[in-house]
């Protein structure tokens, strides 16, 4: 299932609710929801953030999840659903995680001792089901990194091989197939992956050697194959580069190469490519203005960057500010985020089908989290419902 270009669908599960209904449609959200009961303020130093797509988690350095933003889902994991909450929570079950994943409306982490656990919106037999604290990923496997997208979610073992489930009808699961995984599927490749990244219909991965492979939805070209042409199992991305990272947005992917510079390919509608056009590029594109990177991330219709110096820059769609210029000007080349901040990483809001987007970092000084964007469910985490066109650090880091 692919959204076509320039629509925007309206409200939490948007995508979940066309597949049920096999028809269009627009859930519209027109008033904040109420304000819950704010939960004791709980000091913690993040070692990892990531933006989802109406709500945000992190880890902190001590590897416990916490969560907030839109938990309708129970992708908040505090076992509680249909409820918005401002400020971080803890995530239920006293697990210690070595990372975490934010997807559109689900959340998946792995523990130090590799297991996988996901919650939220998850793919049963049955269709689709609510889990409001982690559970674990059946598989016996053990899991190094993983990645949720919209719908589906990817995970590369501790030995290389990588695996996907969920939602599969663009081939977004790379096993080969259009047929939907309720648990973990290998992907269809003989390669070692050191990392992979599921977007919204699609999803990409880098080897041990540093070659970019996509798989899924190419209707933008967001495979990089020179191609519009949807893959079931992964190609290789033209042009040879070597990458030391990839990113898979909406309709779009970048990537930054093992000598820092940054490129991206697929869509290009509000300029997320960086190259100073709106133009869909079906293989990859250097990121204009010369700057060094160490990582990137794709979000939906934009893409934000680090430097090799800790500064953080965003090109693309830019209506809630989730560029961090202190404006909502949408950008087609790198523009910096403001406050003079140096940041560890960060990480693009996924689609999340209201329209909506968010951005969130981690400082490299003292592990603060930082959020900027849309934040009508509290995703922002600065305990209002008041968004932000720069960085405001989230009212629970030190």
């Amino acid at each position: 299932m692919v959204v076509p270009k320039g629509w925007v669908w309206r409200g939490p599960m948007a995508v979940v609710l066309l597949m049920a209904t096999g028809c269009g449609g627009e859930k519209s959200a027109t008033e904040p929801p109420p304000q819950p009961p704010t939960p004791p303020i709980v000091p913690f130093a993040a070692a990892e953030v990531s933006a989802g797509g109406l709500h945000t988690c992190a880890v902190t350095v001590g590897g416990a999840a916490y969560c907030w933003g839109y938990g309708g889902f129970g992708q908040l994991g505090d076992s509680v659903a249909m409820i918005a909450r401002p400020t971080p929570l803890l995530v239920a079950g006293g697990l210690t995680f070595a990372s975490i994943s934010a997807g559109m409306d689900h959340t998946c982490g792995v523990t130090t001792s590799h297991e996988a656990y996901c919650w939220g919106t998850q793919l049963v037999d049955s269709g689709f089901r609510i889990r409001t604290s982690p559970v674990p990923v059946s598989s016996g496997l053990a899991f190094a990194a993983i990645s949720a997208g919209s719908l589906h979610t990817c995970a590369v073992t501790t030995s290389g091989r990588a695996y996907g489930w969920g939602y599969n009808g663009s081939g977004q699961v790379g096993d080969g197939t259009m047929t939907n995984r309720t648990g973990p599927a290998l992907v269809s490749s003989s390669f070692n992956f050191a990392a992979v990244s599921a977007g919204a219909s699609h999803t990409c991965g880098v080897t041990t050697s540093g070659a970019a492979y996509c798989w899924g939805d190419n209707q933008y070209g967001a495979l990089g194959d020179g191609t519009t042409m949807g893959r079931l199992s992964p190609v290789a991305v033209l042009d040879g580069l070597n990458f030391a990272t990839l990113s898979a947005g909406e309709g779009h992917t970048c990537g930054v190469t093992t000598s820092g510079a940054a490129y991206c390919w697929g869509d290009n509608f509000s300029g997320q490519l960086g190259d100073g056009t709106t133009t869909d590029r079906t293989s990859p594109v250097n990121v204009s203005g010369g700057l060094s990177f160490t990582s990137v991330s794709a979000g939906s219709g934009y893409t934000c960057a680090v430097t090799t110096r800790g500064e953080a820059y965003c090109w693309g769609y830019n209506a809630n500010g989730e560029l961090g210029d202190g404006t909502t000007t949408e950008r087609t080349t790198p523009v910096l985020v403001s406050g003079g901040l140096a940041f560890a990483g960060l990480s693009a809001g996924v689609p999340n089908g209201s329209g909506g987007g968010h951005t969130c970092g981690v400082a490299k000084s003292g592990g603060v989290a930082y959020c900027w964007g849309d934040n009508f469910y509290g995703q922002l985490g600065r305990g209002t419902w008041v968004g932000g066109f720069s960085p405001v650090p989230a009212p629970v880091s030190q």
